[in-house]
């Protein structure tokens, strides 16, 4: 099997799994957090290079303040869950923002945990016009070199849960040749099947890049 090098995880549906379980919408965040530590084990036992998460982001803020302050508070948690395991983690996002917490701030450097070895990007506070409010901007012509995100990847495989076909402004430039794979299970109701699912999937594509 043909195994992408980076993949991108859009974790969605933590709410509406929240509001069918008879909780109040913002419980749902912290179901998030096993999943995402159980995901991060499964690809490094099959060898991906590379794994990016999508934390919240700045759009993300406008939500009533009982919901911001979960999802930041997990944010936070699944950085030290992740923390525990042999990765090479990097947190980005808008940090001069007050919704980025101050706890992370040390990780918006690359920090290598344990042996090392996988990469891990969390996306936090993150918004692609900010990521690109640099671009145009003095002598750099090289897009990679003018992004705050440039020291991620371009992504092959893109997993969203919870069903949702968009985006939502995952890492635009890094996405731009990448293979997008819905699964209509919440992010909470994650199974290993999901990702096993996705991976023969993306097996199965042509991938060319445009050749």
């Amino acid at each position: 099997m043909r195994i992408p090098e980076h993949i991108g995880i859009i974790p969605d549906g933590n709410r509406r799994w929240a509001t069918e379980n008879g909780l109040s919408k913002e419980m749902g965040y912290s179901h998030g957090l096993n999943p995402g530590l159980e995901l991060l084990k499964l690809c490094k036992k099959i060898g991906v290079k590379e794994l990016t998460f999508y934390g919240f982001t700045v759009d993300n803020t406008k939500r009533p303040s009982a919901q911001t302050n979960e999802f930041v508070k997990c944010c936070v948690d699944a950085v030290k869950l992740l923390s525990t395991e042999n990765a090479e983690l990097l947190v980005i996002g808008d940090t001069e923002s007050k919704m980025f917490p101050k706890e992370l701030l040390p990780l918006t450097k690359r920090h290598v945990f344990g042996k090392g070895g996988i990469k891990v990007n969390f996306l936090v506070n993150y918004g692609w016009d900010w990521d690109l409010s640099n671009l145009g901007k003095g002598k750099r012509k090289n897009i990679m070199s003018s992004i705050y995100s440039s020291d991620i990847s371009r992504i092959d495989l893109i997993i969203r849960w919870g069903g949702r076909r968009r985006l939502s402004g995952f890492l635009p430039v890094q996405a731009v040749y990448a293979d997008f794979y819905i699964i209509d299970d919440y992010w909470p109701d994650f199974k290993p099947e999901h990702f096993y699912e996705a991976l023969e999937w993306y097996d199965k594509q042509d991938v060319t890049l445009g050749g």
